[in-house]
């Protein structure tokens, strides 16, 4: 397999794999690979989250922020995600462009939809316009409201392999060996001092080496 195919396979896996959980109340959710140099897919924040009551959360690489959009405002964003739905299309869908870009969309209004989402979409076809105009929104996506949001607390994923440079002690009150399986969560007290979102933190715990990552969680969400 290529470097390029299976960086991209990785990303895709990976970007499924962190958002497993629901959000309860969520009717448009965004989740993307961070790309960002060093990041890992796993502990990244989703990029975007609206709320049926407008509430508003933007991701970025470590944390969120969250604001609200009146009742003008989120119709035009589900608007636009109505015209999608119309496209009636297979996931996955390619764009042009960088095939290790990976996102996916998810529309939880009415009868869910999931679109996994590769390549550019600044380099989409015009059949893929509405796709492309509204990836491009929420990946850019700014409002006046935002405002920084403190998770209560966190997704703890462990895997184990080797990052360069040393690690750190386990500090959590359960083995990390629990962590393997399924995410555990933890309260953003006993996450203090810890790498959180994309970042991702090495740990050695008797002779074995591990990738921990740390996701913030919205209201009321469960890994």
């Amino acid at each position: 397999m290529r470097p390029a195919v299976a960086a991209s396979l990785l990303a895709l896996a990976l970007v499924r794999g962190a958002s497993a959980s629901e959000v309860p109340g969520a009717v448009l959710v965004l989740e993307a690979d961070p790309g960002s140099p060093g990041s890992d897919p796993a502990g990244a924040p989703p990029r975007f989250v609206l709320m049926k009551d407008g509430e508003l959360f933007v991701g970025g690489t470590e944390r969120f922020e969250a604001g609200r959009l009146d009742k003008t405002e989120s119709s035009a964003l589900l608007k636009k995600a109505d015209a999608v739905r119309r496209l009636r299309l297979s996931s996955p869908v390619s764009f042009e462009g960088d095939a290790s870009r990976t996102a996916r969309l998810r529309l939880l209004e009415g009868k869910p939809l999931e679109i996994v989402v590769k390549g550019d979409p600044a380099q989409g076809s015009p059949a893929l316009a509405p796709l492309a105009s509204l990836l491009t929104d929420l990946l850019r996506y700014d409002h006046p409201s935002l405002r920084p949001y403190e998770p209560a607390s966190f997704a703890l994923t462990a895997r184990e392999a080797r990052l360069i440079g040393g690690c750190r002690a386990w500090s959590f009150g359960f083995p990390i060996t629990e962590a393997l399986s399924a995410p555990r969560t933890v309260a953003a007290e006993d996450a203090n001092g810890w790498p959180t979102g994309a970042r991702p933190a090495s740990v050695c715990v008797d002779s074995h080496r591990y990738v921990v990552t740390l996701r913030p969680l919205l209201p009321g969400e469960r890994p």
